[in-house]
């Protein structure tokens, strides 16, 4: 079994019971059919992960891998807020006429402050301390900008990267290590997208800035599952589970902006049915 199902399973476990259910609260979110959309929840789930065993993504169904990358290098790389720049559509719901959704996500990333002898945004603040002062405690970034909120057309969930970086003895190379802190997250449909988003950010820092890939600490402050998806999560962790694929990284690519989705692929990726149709709270 591979550690992300075995985390996955377990963490799902817990909160089916275990969690605290909202049943009966005012909930903003709703179903497409106007219907209050309740969760049971766990406060506080901590999930860590060593990308030196193995890369976490889920056997127990398919994880879309490239759309995944896709999505976080739309937020990291291209900073960009607009829809009409991912080959997917998953944030369509959020997006105005022209395909903005606000100040939001990789907006913020973009916004340059001054550091140093000059001008930055978060991520090349980021790539320079990893470079020039590894064993800084304060590389780090925050999109969750209060400032900012009115004009985003939904607050973001993961909102903060932390990176540390350790070397261990005798091994000559740094180790890049990471928490991600997520204020919510429904389970069923965005656990593993995320996980699995970092994970590949972590493989390319710890590439272009010449480190190995060490533990990928996942901070989740309201890991809920829907009502509605209750009997898909209790079918899906009955599942038969496969050994972690063998995860690859383009080795020719050591500049963070070259990176595209086709430079990451999974080997020997045996995975169950995907889950169609999978309803949607907003």
């Amino acid at each position: 079994m591979s550690q992300a199902d075995r985390i996955f399973i377990s963490m799902c476990r817990d909160i089916l019971e275990n969690g605290t259910s909202t049943e009966g609260e005012k909930v903003r979110p709703r179903w497409e059919d106007g219907t209050p959309a309740y969760t049971i929840k766990k406060f506080g789930v901590v999930n860590r992960y060593d990308l030196s065993e193995e890369f976490p993504i889920l056997t127990l169904r398919r994880t879309a891998l490239k759309s995944a990358t896709d999505e976080m290098l739309w937020i990291w790389q291209q900073k960009s807020n607009n829809v009409n720049e991912l080959h997917s559509h998953i944030w369509d719901e959020w997006a105005d006429e022209d395909g903005s959704i606000g100040k939001a996500y990789g907006y913020q990333m973009g916004v340059k402050h001054r550091y140093k002898e000059g001008m930055m945004d978060q991520v090349d603040r980021v790539i320079y301390d990893l470079k020039n002062h590894p064993f800084s405690r304060r590389i780090m970034t925050n999109i969750y900008v209060h400032q900012d909120l009115s004009e985003m057309n939904l607050y973001p969930c993961a909102y903060s990267m932390t990176f540390n970086v350790t070397q261990k003895k005798g091994d000559s190379r740094l180790t890049l290590n990471a928490i991600l802190n997520q204020r919510s997250q429904d389970v069923l449909t965005a656990n593993n997208w995320n996980v699995v988003q970092y994970a590949v950010l972590i493989h390319m820092l710890a590439q272009v800035c010449d480190m190995r890939v060490g533990e990928f600490v996942h901070v989740i402050a309201d890991a809920h599952i829907y009502d509605r998806h209750v009997p898909l999560i209790k079918e899906l962790i009955e599942r038969p589970v496969h050994e972690a694929p063998k995860f690859w990284l383009n080795p020719e690519i050591h500049d963070f902006y070259e990176f595209t989705r086709s430079d990451v692929k999974v080997e020997g990726y045996v995975t169950g049915e995907q889950i169609e149709n999978i309803p949607v709270a907003i």
